[in-house]
């Protein structure tokens, strides 16, 4: 990781759960960490607890709504000013609404897709577009998938699968288009399963209830993305699929 000290790292969903989790690792290692959210609050004070702590890189907060590509561009134009531009980008944010095909909102599918699909596209055109124009060579960007991606589960999940099926798709889509351009900007995906003590499980499910194994823990991925970051050059890791030993599907 020692390359990787001093320079920029973007992680969008970075309130709160894996976002905060990841954004803290990549400080705690020398990197210069933009966490975004639409309510940064939390962020800010992330920060400061950072900086009592003496961590060898900063966290800094912007706000973004990621449904507005406008705010995008805008994070991406101030990180750019501030900073010269991204050399890490990690779509962490995710959003799930829990309802079925046959009985889901409209509006609903559209704002799943506007975080889990468009949002990680613009965040990844706009990162390797800052990378390119510096020249970038040795950039990553880094999907937070889901095990969903790869496989299908329960009804109340269908869209979401969907969503994440796309991501799928999109990380090697992009990496084919980085292969072809020569460049050696690096596209990896992580996949894992039930992580606990993470808000997204219990977002928008009536009766969440609490799950009857041992999950991942936050740091689990947070540890992932700092190897993944830290493999060789010559090393591309695709899709790391992760579950807790006790997790039957």
């Amino acid at each position: 990781m020692e390359r990787w000290v001093g320079r920029v790292a973007l992680v969008t969903g970075a309130s709160v759960g894996l976002g905060r989790t990841i954004s803290q690792a990549l400080v705690e290692h020398g990197m210069v960490v933009y966490g975004c959210a639409r309510n940064v609050d939390k962020i800010k004070s992330h920060a400061e607890e950072l900086k009592s702590e003496s961590a060898k890189g900063s966290l800094h907060a912007v706000k973004c709504d990621l449904r507005n590509e406008q705010e995008i561009l805008s994070m991406f134009a101030e990180i750019k000013n501030d900073h010269g531009g991204v050399d890490v980008c990690i779509n962490n944010a995710g959003l799930n609404f829990y309802t079925t095909l046959l009985e889901g909102r409209t509006d609903h599918w559209k704002n799943m897709l506007d975080v889990n699909v468009l949002a990680l596209s613009i965040c990844t055109r706009e990162a390797v577009k800052q990378m390119k124009e510096r020249n970038v060579d040795d950039g990553h960007i880094i999907h937070l998938n889901s095990m969903v991606g790869h496989r299908f589960t329960d009804a109340d999940e269908h869209f979401y699968t969907g969503n994440k099926f796309m991501v799928t798709a999109l990380t090697e889509g992009l990496r084919r288009e980085l292969r072809a351009m020569g460049s050696h900007i690096r596209a990896s995906c992580i996949s894992p399963a039930v992580v606990d003590g993470t808000e997204f499980l219990i977002r928008g499910k009536e009766n969440p209830g609490e799950p009857t194994f041992k999950g991942l823990e936050q740091k689990d991925i947070a540890d992932i993305v700092v190897y993944i970051l830290g493999a060789p050059p010559h090393m591309e890791i695709h899709d790391i699929h992760v579950r807790g030993t006790e997790q039957k599907l």
